[in-house]
């Protein structure tokens, strides 16, 4: 107990430090770590993060950073939206929530920069509240699976009233593997590595697998390989020890149940012919599974057809073209936030699935493309497919200029995730998105022992 004091003290008093030294310090910490809570807390965080901005600003500490500009010359795009948006009250219901990007920078460019230092201490308070939350969510799990004796409560996140899974459904399985995985490539990335420091590493790595984001988890697997077998000192003398030892990892991983599951059911249903009962287990007899040859040119689908992740955005990416072209929109798109009506529209025209009586959201018209490039183009047009690829290029140029791995990673995983998630449409993740770029791009660089050489 004296011990658990003693650790409280420390990290109480460590912050106040480092709040005198910088009084951006806590207030950029508690936005990021009131993430996956409720949103009143991050929305207080956030105002709290502006309130001290103003309150502290100092005109000698201003200084012109053109990558802060970026998010600001999006949100403003996203304004002027409104004046050509096909359903302008969701246009404009949709602007409180992308204010983060307009907030978020100003508030950079108004308080002083943090030092590399600071940075480093960001992100390790970050990581370790993370390893809570899992920490957490564990037990929650643990808890629920002697009450309701379901294993569907270690996976993914909750589908029903009961909520069955790992995380609640309004956190969202992906976005908190993209969360973990940014804590995880901290505690993954140090040099000297206490015990404490394995542990925590090996549990995010189980947490995100239990999540069973394909994407994410590929995506952390292909970044654990490169700084493993490039980027670490012990590389070169391990390279055929490490390998031996993560392929067999792989193997045992991908070999239980529902994680193989998942993978199973998307790549067995990704090939010229759709699935049946034989191919896949515990599917309906009436239910056809669609493959990606028939998302991209079946002329008419019908209700009992089953689309997976992947064909399902092969699909949105084919009505996105289709939309495009027919309404002639390839300046302006439709608005921020109202595309809907036309992808259901397509939805009704392809004979689609539209949800049952009581619940229409749970249709396919009530998607939208989860795929944030098409998402940008289909809403703010070119210019604001052209500025997401210039915030992303920005990004991933300065991780490798800093040489800070954690960056590379953050910069990796958000041109993935924007491949299969209109991540930024939603509040959590515009906030990581935006914090984190900031946070990366301002010339502040984590000091993280491991770095892109």
């Amino acid at each position: 107990m004296e011990n658990i004091y003693n650790s409280s003290k420390n990290v109480i008093q460590n912050l106040i430090k480092e709040s005198q030294k910088n009084s951006s310090f806590i207030p950029i910490l508690l936005v990021l770590l009131s993430i996956p809570l409720p949103f009143v807390f991050n929305n207080i965080a956030l105002g709290a993060f502006l309130l001290v901005a103003f309150i502290t600003f100092k005109k000698q500490n201003f200084s012109f950073q053109k990558e802060l500009v970026l998010p600001i010359v999006l949100y403003f795009l996203m304004i002027a939206s409104y004046f050509w948006s096909i359903d302008s009250k969701e246009t404009l219901g949709a602007l409180s929530k992308e204010v983060p990007l307009f907030l978020i920078p100003l508030g950079f460019l108004l308080f002083k920069n943090q030092t590399s230092e600071q940075k480093k201490k960001i992100i390790e308070y970050y990581s370790y509240v993370i390893v809570a939350f899992v920490i957490y969510y564990s037990v929650r799990a643990v808890i629920r699976y002697f009450l309701w004796d379901d294993s569907r409560v270690f996976f993914y996140h909750g589908e029903n009233d009961k909520d069955y899974g790992l995380v609640p459904k309004l956190l969202n399985a992906i976005h908190m593997s993209v969360f973990i995985a940014l804590a995880f490539f901290y505690f993954f990335t140090k040099e000297i590595k206490s015990k404490a420091d394995t542990f925590f590493s090996v549990l995010l790595f189980g947490f995100i697998l239990l999540l069973s984001s394909k994407n994410i988890i590929l995506v952390v697997l292909f970044l654990s390989l490169i700084h493993i077998f490039f980027f670490s000192k012990t590389a070169h003398k391990l390279r055929l020890r490490n390998l031996i030892v993560f392929g067999l990892l792989i193997v045992i991983v991908f070999s239980i149940g529902r994680i193989k599951d998942r993978f199973k059911v998307e790549f067995q249903t990704n090939t010229n012919k759709s699935l049946s009962t034989a191919v896949v287990e515990g599917i309906p007899p009436s239910v056809h599974y669609v493959s990606i040859k028939e998302a991209w040119t079946n002329p008419t689908f019908t209700p009992n057809d089953y689309f997976n992740g992947t064909a399902f955005r092969v699909y949105q990416a084919r009505i996105f073209i289709e939309l495009i072209s027919e309404n002639h929109v390839l300046l302006t798109g439709f608005g921020l936030n109202a595309s809907y009506p036309k992808i259901k529209e397509k939805a009704i025209q392809y004979n689609l699935y539209m949800g049952e009586k009581n619940n229409p959201d749970s249709g396919y018209q009530s998607k939208n493309f989860h795929n944030q490039y098409i998402q940008n183009f289909a809403e703010l047009g070119v210019f604001g497919f052209v500025l997401l690829l210039i915030l992303l290029i920005v990004n991933i140029k300065n991780a490798i200029k800093s040489k800070d791995f954690v960056h590379f990673a953050f910069a990796i995983l958000m041109i993935s995730l924007f491949l299969t998630e209109s991540f930024l449409w939603r509040q959590r993740g515009v906030v990581f998105f935006t914090m984190m770029y900031c946070l990366f791009n301002t010339g502040i660089r984590t000091l993280n022992s491991s770095k892109v050489e």
